[in-house]
């Protein structure tokens, strides 16, 4: 399967900056972002995907918009790939607000607040990790599907530190992570 971390989004570009959270919730992909997805898409362009798995926030969603242009794989958005409850950016929307501003996913499976509340436990990661790459090993298809996701999530599931845009192909089959360092 590849795995894609989303485009740089706003609270990316100030905290990399300033090292300071900036307070922004559920940030949006910066003009930067939006050409990271789209040369993500390029280079994914001849690649055949029969699936697209993505996370319900909006830098994720925008992301996937350049995809969308490339590809005609049916999108999938499941809360289990979210990012890690650390920062103001990883505090979502309420679904019916991601239905309005992202009309062709559908999100009426989502609970009204689907991100953790608090800071997430390196357990409680690992263990969504695992449980994601484990539905991941079982599925026919799991070598076309592109999952569109976060630092820490991907870092959980694979142990690698992708930058904004970066993709990476991975097998679930892949052992676990023996360690998770939490460093940027």
């Amino acid at each position: 399967m590849f795995l894609l971390r989303h485009g740089q989004s706003y609270f990316n570009l100030h905290y990399t900056e300033t090292r300071v959270d900036p307070g922004i919730e559920d940030p949006e992909l910066t003009p930067l972002g939006h050409e990271q997805a789209r040369a993500a898409a390029t280079e994914l362009a001849r690649t055949r995907l029969t699936r697209i798995i993505v996370s319900p926030y909006t830098r994720a969603l925008q992301t996937v918009e350049a995809f969308q242009a490339t590809h005609d794989a049916p999108v999938q958005v499941m809360q289990e790939v979210r990012e890690r409850a650390a920062f103001a950016c990883d505090i979502g929307s309420p679904p019916d607000l991601l239905a309005a501003r992202f009309p062709r996913h559908d999100f009426s499976h989502l609970p009204p607040r689907w991100w953790h509340e608090g800071t997430e436990s390196t357990d409680e990661i690992t263990v969504r990790a695992d449980a994601f790459r484990k539905v991941m090993t079982a599925r026919a298809d799991s070598a076309t599907i592109l999952l569109v996701s976060h630092w820490a999530f991907i870092l959980a599931l694979t142990g690698v530190s992708l930058g904004n845009g970066q993709s990476l192909e991975y097998d679930p089959l892949s052992p676990a992570p023996s360690e998770i360092v939490w460093r940027p």
